[in-house]
C-alpha cells in the first residue's frame, strides 16, 4: 500500500493532498507557508511520504487547481476514503458533494434531505470536521438565511467568502483597502 502527499500552488495559496493508493485520504487548504502545510500533513499522515501522486489522485490535483482558478470543475468523482468518518457526517458529505460550483445550500437544508430536519448544527460540526476540504465543498455551505456560518480553514470566513466568489456563488463585494 502506498501512502503520500503532495502540496501544490493554487488561486488561494498553497494546497495538500494526500492518498493511499488511488484514493484521497484527506485534503488541506492553505495554512502559512508551503513548508508550514508541509509538516502539517505529514503530522496528520504519518505514514505518508512526499511524492508525485499516481494518475487519478493527479486528476483530483488538478482538478482543485482548476475549480480554485475559477474553472466550473466537478469533483465529485474523486474517490474518497470515508472508513473513519462517523456515518451521519459521511452521508452530510454525500450531499454537500452535490452542490455545483456557484450554488450554496444552508446547513438546514443538508438537515433536511438527511431526513433529519433540526439536526443543522449538527451538519455545522460535520462540515467542521471535514477532512476533505474543496472536494468535500463545506464552504458551499451556509448559514440560515444565506449568511456565511463559520469555517474552521484558516482564514475562516474570509476564505470561505474568497471560495465562493471564484465559483461565482458571491458576487466580488469591493473593500475599503
Amino acid at each position: 500500500m502506498t501512502t503520500g502527499f503532495t502540496v501544490f500552488g493554487t488561486a488561494i495559496g498553497p494546497c495538500g493532498l494526500a492518498w493511499r493508493d488511488d484514493v484521497v485520504i484527506g485534503t488541506s487548504l492553505p495554512d502559512g507557508g508551503a513548508a508550514g502545510l508541509r509538516a502539517r500533513l505529514a503530522q496528520r499522515f504519518p505514514d505518508a511520504v512526499e511524492g508525485p501522486p499516481p494518475a487519478p489522485v493527479r486528476a483530483a490535483v488538478d482538478g482543485i487547481v482548476a475549480l480554485l482558478a475559477g474553472a466550473r470543475e466537478d469533483l465529485a468523482s474523486v474517490r474518497l476514503d470515508l472508513t473513519d468518518v462517523p456515518e451521519f457526517n459521511r452521508r452530510a458529505y454525500e450531499i454537500a458533494r452535490t452542490i455545483p460550483p456557484g450554488k450554496t445550500l444552508t446547513y438546514g437544508d443538508i438537515a433536511h434531505r438527511l431526513g433529519m430536519p433540526g439536526s443543522a448544527q449538527a451538519v455545522g460540526q460535520a462540515m467542521g470536521n471535514n477532512p476533505f476540504p474543496i472536494v468535500v465543498p463545506c464552504h458551499r455551505v451556509m448559514a440560515a438565511g444565506g449568511k456565511d456560518g463559520g469555517f474552521s480553514a484558516r482564514g475562516g470566513v474570509a476564505t470561505k467568502r474568497r471560495m465562493l466568489v471564484i465559483e461565482g456563488a458571491l458576487a466580488d463585494e469591493p473593500t475599503l483597502f
